[in-house]
């Protein structure tokens, strides 16, 4: 039996809980309180965090764990994700989806390496589905994928507005959604469809109007990359009102291949001075997917999206005045509850898995512990994947 206890720790639960202790057991937190002692008939490690913040590892809902890519040939696939490039930015659970290439890249490997990066520390989850329809799914049944196997919490990503999109119709989507839902339902899992938008005419439009008109409630829907222009990122803010989730991508910046496009974190603050409902926004990576960016030559350059754009986000929002329990709620709270995750995930409370971050002075990650593992300190990655160096 192991046994952790921060001392002096600042912590965002995500709301603000000021200076306490956390008691940890094994991979569980169970105690929090102004003065905790050791308990003496187990072995206790004792962390002094200082009075630093302390708060929720991130819960990254959209990341293409098995690689991503491909759309300028085999050769700009992008590779698996490392355990590390997760850990050391924060992230402690990821849903794993499967991106553009629905026929060299399977299902089967998205479980598989879910099912690996659980083992190696943190905790993966997977999405069903692809970009087009029909669906690429392990059971030949989207339904039973979400009721049959664990680690499936849904479908997605499909493609909407996007010229990579399989033009699906409303009724297609219908029926999509009522798959998610009933395998939800019969699975006690969110049974949620994340959508991948691209900058056509229509954005969202679609989605709206069946939040609208059918009995699908709007939480199962999640349209995914909304800061990608100004228009979709007007759409969305109707969107979240409607009480859907919309889903902002930290790795859609200028930087990053975008020029059009609204950063991240500005997104979180409009957002949030604008009274659109906080508790229906996320942010998640898009990470290990891969961007073509044109040189001034004409050449193509391929860049795999970084995780690390996560975590810069959620600095720069804090920074740029948006309340830290609020950030938190974007990137901890919201995702978890969206995904039927919480509060095992995405909060410091008793009772939850033991996932944290403690910051540095700086809204930097510094220490990241997982399921009551200490996986990172002062920044570096104690704890590596199978085959990472």
């Amino acid at each position: 039996m192991s046994c952790l206890l921060l001392k002096n720790a600042d912590v965002y639960a995500p709301e603000p809980l000021g200076l306490v202790d956390v008691l940890i057991v094994n991979d569980k937190i169970v105690k929090i309180a102004p003065q905790i002692q050791a308990p003496a008939e187990l072995a206790c490690k004792v962390l002094d965090v200082g009075g630093r913040k302390v708060v929720p590892g991130y819960v990254d809902q959209h990341v293409h764990i098995i690689g991503g890519g491909g759309e300028s040939g085999p050769y700009s696939r992008t590779p698996e994700i490392f355990l590390s490039e997760l850990t050391r930015v924060g992230i402690t659970t990821v849903i794993g989806v499967l991106g553009t290439d629905g026929t060299t890249r399977h299902s089967e490997s998205l479980l598989a390496k879910a099912r690996a990066l659980t083992h190696e520390g943190i905790t993966a989850y997977m999405l069903t589905g692809s970009y087009e329809l029909p669906l690429h799914t392990i059971t030949d049944d989207a339904r039973r994928d979400i009721i049959l196997i664990n680690e499936c919490l849904g479908i997605g990503e499909v493609a909407l507005s996007d010229h990579r999109s399989s033009q699906p119709t409303r009724a297609e989507l219908e029926k999509l959604l009522t798959q998610a839902r009933l395998g939800g339902m019969l699975s006690g899992k969110a049974g949620v469809v994340q959508f991948h938008m691209g900058v056509g005419e229509r954005g969202i439009s679609v989605l709206m109007d069946i939040a609208r008109e059918t009995e699908i409630p709007a939480k199962h829907f999640i349209p995914t990359h909304i800061n990608r222009s100004a228009k979709l990122f007007e759409q969305a803010k109707e969107f979240a009102r409607l009480g859907g989730y919309v889903d902002i991508t930290s790795g859609i910046r200028e930087q990053d291949g975008f020029p059009v496009c609204v950063k991240p974190s500005e997104a979180i603050k409009i957002l949030y001075e604008e009274g659109v409902p906080m508790d229906r926004v996320t942010m998640s990576s898009d990470a290990n997917g891969c961007m073509s960016i044109t040189l001034p030559d004409g050449m193509q350059k391929q860049l795999a999206v970084s995780p690390a754009s996560f975590q810069e986000e959620v600095r720069d929002a804090v920074l740029a005045g948006v309340p830290l329990p609020v950030v938190l709620q974007v990137v901890c709270t919201n995702p978890a509850k969206a995904n039927g995750l919480y509060p095992q995930k995405g909060a410091v409370r008793v009772g939850s898995d033991a996932d944290i971050i403690i910051y540095d002075g700086d809204y930097g990650v510094d220490t990241v512990i997982a399921k009551g593992n200490l996986l990172v300190e002062a920044g570096t990655a104690l704890v590596k994947g199978t085959f990472e160096r």
